[in-house]
């Protein structure tokens, strides 16, 4: 049996494989909190991850390849989620920086692409961010 017929479509690969990135930056500090769980579950069901697909990735995260959107409206998304998982505990520290900038190079960010948008958006997460980005924000 194909990995293609493990997983069905194209787009539900995308989100298997979102997922399990997702549950790697979770866990990578450790343990998963009960507000990482609780975002986890909530990830699960919008990405329609099945409560099969779940366990097993739970149990190996690392085991799913990144699927890159072609879309950067999908890329930025992809990154929005992950550092909602981050930030569930409020905090971002070095491993989890570390696994985010992999993943955002997985996605298709150059080398500084991806150091440009976890510093914006860990600035925005933490509520560090500049007048000049917070306008572009708001006139959007």
């Amino acid at each position: 049996m194909s990995f293609v017929d493990l997983y069905g479509n194209s787009e539900h690969r995308k989100n298997v494989a979102h997922f399990a990135a997702i549950v790697s930056l979770a866990s990578v500090d450790g343990e998963v909190n009960a507000e990482e769980l609780e975002l986890l579950n909530r990830f699960a069901s919008k990405l329609d991850i099945t409560e099969v697909e779940y366990k097993t990735i739970m149990k190996n995260p690392s085991s799913y390849p990144i699927d890159p959107p072609t879309n950067l409206d999908r890329r930025l998304e992809r990154m929005f989620d992950l550092f909602k998982i981050i930030f569930a505990d409020h905090n971002i520290d070095d491993e989890e920086r570390t696994l985010l900038k992999k993943y955002a190079i997985g996605l298709g960010y150059s080398n500084d692409a991806a150091d440009q948008v976890i510093s914006r958006s860990v600035a925005i997460f933490t509520g560090k961010i500049d007048f000049e980005d917070y306008a572009l924000m708001v006139r959007k």
